[in-house]
């Protein structure tokens, strides 16, 4: 791995674990109210569960691309690696239930709902792929995963953005809602798409 490589892993490494320490709070002290729940009222207790899912997929995820994670008939990898499969199927079922009740009305729930299906079926196809023993399609599906786990740290840039910009907050959070994780997922399949050799097989 280049040394442009390894900053960019600790930058986002970095970034992923101060996301879900802000994010724990809500795990500390959950919301009891729809208000306290960022207004959802499907909030209590679907939020306390989104973000219980989240957050062990931003933990754990920053984690599962380490080589040395990898290696050994018992490596941590496949230990770590349903946790965090685990961490996402609860926290995009919990952001599907939550998607209708979005304050920012139809676009936004499309967006975050949109969002929930697709972190849900990678995952999925992912596991699966794992348990049939096909690990380089495997990877491929948890590499997706991945890009859009990350969505809960693009979006928490987009916001500070939004706001130092003095920005119409409510348009854009709508925009926010599908720019969270469309850009990422895109950057993905260009990456895979490079990693593939001339034949259209991994590199």
């Amino acid at each position: 791995m280049s040394w442009r490589a390894r900053l960019a892993w600790i930058v986002v490494g970095l970034l992923c674990l101060g996301i879900a320490a802000y994010s724990a709070r809500y795990l500390l002290s959950p919301p009891q109210t729809p208000a306290q729940a960022l207004g959802n009222p499907r909030g209590v207790p679907w939020l306390f569960i989104h973000i219980a899912g989240s957050v062990t997929a931003l933990v754990l995820g920053s984690l599962q691309f380490i080589p040395a994670l990898r290696r050994g008939a018992a490596s941590p990898h496949r230990w770590t690696g349903r946790v965090y499969v685990l961490g996402c199927l609860v926290g995009g079922v919990a952001g599907l239930v939550l998607a209708p009740g979005s304050s920012a009305g139809p676009i936004a729930t499309a967006g975050f709902g949109l969002l929930a299906v697709i972190w849900i079926a990678v995952n999925v196809l992912g596991w699966r792929a794992a348990v049939q023993g096909r690990f380089v399609e495997h990877r491929r599906w948890m590499i997706r995963s991945w890009a859009l786990t990350l969505a809960a740290v693009t979006l928490r840039l987009y916001l500070p953005l939004v706001m130092v910009l003095d920005l119409p907050f409510l348009p854009w959070y709508r925009a926010i809602s599908f720019l969270a994780w469309v850009p990422n997922l895109i950057v993905a399949e260009l990456w895979l798409r490079r990693a593939r050799g001339p034949l259209g097989r991994p590199a």
